[in-house]
């Protein structure tokens, strides 16, 4: 992991990065800065790092200076010896404000919260690059193989009336009303399938949207759907699913 200093003091600079080694021994700093026009010199060449420890006090002014003259994307943990720019730090890409002199304790506190927040933002990142990825390569199902006696053949999705699990075994049900065992679990096809097509309304069944035909208010803040070919449990949509069925609908 690499991390900035920006601190106009030597020895505190080398006493945050004596904390950091303690933490984690795999941290490197990469750079040590120590003026603002030194940072914003090396941040326009375009210096990089996972983590920014920035003094707000520095030799040639504020540190809050730096950020007038560019962008910074870096996550901020902000070090000073005064209590009195808490609020303004944090209007910036702040993760802490640790106040001088800086404890182990503080410190690793700190870095957790930066480590945490890295965490959701890999997550949201890889979510966002994998429906990229599906929306690009249109990766979602267009059909399903599914035996006829001896026989092979192809069903298109658009032709799925819905997705039923029952006695452990899950079925596809066309518009026509034929009904064929299929090697996929419920988990499995709501992973393949067109989320704006499909939707999983409870732990039973998946129906396509064009095999709605009404929904109506049902015991218990649930809700019901008309369709044909679907029992009656079948058709409830699970309590706990109704907010998220109702943004489907009106997508």
């Amino acid at each position: 992991m690499k991390v900035i200093i920006v601190e106009d003091e030597k020895l505190s600079a080398e006493h945050l990065t004596m904390l950091l080694q303690k933490i984690d021994n795999n941290i490197e700093v990469v750079q040590y800065l120590d003026t603002v026009k030194a940072a914003i010199n090396a941040f326009s060449k375009g210096l990089k790092a996972d983590l920014l420890f920035l003094d707000i006090h520095l030799a040639d002014g504020n540190s809050f200076e730096i950020f007038s003259g560019i962008k910074i994307d870096i996550p901020i943990i902000f070090t000073t010896a005064y209590d009195n720019y808490a609020i303004q730090a944090f209007k910036q890409n702040s993760i802490d404000y640790l106040l001088k002199p800086i404890s182990l304790n503080d410190l690793q506190f700190a870095f957790d919260k930066f480590k945490k927040q890295k965490q959701v933002l890999d997550a949201n990142l890889l979510e966002n690059i994998t429906q990229a990825y599906k929306k690009i390569n249109n990766h979602y199902k267009s059909r399903f193989l599914v035996k006829m006696g001896q026989s092979i053949h192809t069903i298109q999705t658009e032709d799925v009336h819905f997705f039923e699990t029952k006695n452990s075994l899950t079925f596809l049900v066309t518009t026509k009303g034929n009904k064929y065992p299929i090697d996929y679990t419920l988990d499995q096809l709501e992973a393949t399938l067109d989320p704006k097509v499909f939707y999983r309304i409870n732990r039973k069944i998946i129906i396509s949207i064009h095999s709605i035909e009404k929904v109506e208010a049902y015991f218990n803040s649930r809700l019901t759907i008309k369709s044909k070919m679907l029992e009656d449990d079948a058709r409830i949509v699970s309590r706990e699913r109704v907010s998220d069925f109702k943004k489907w609908l009106d997508n």
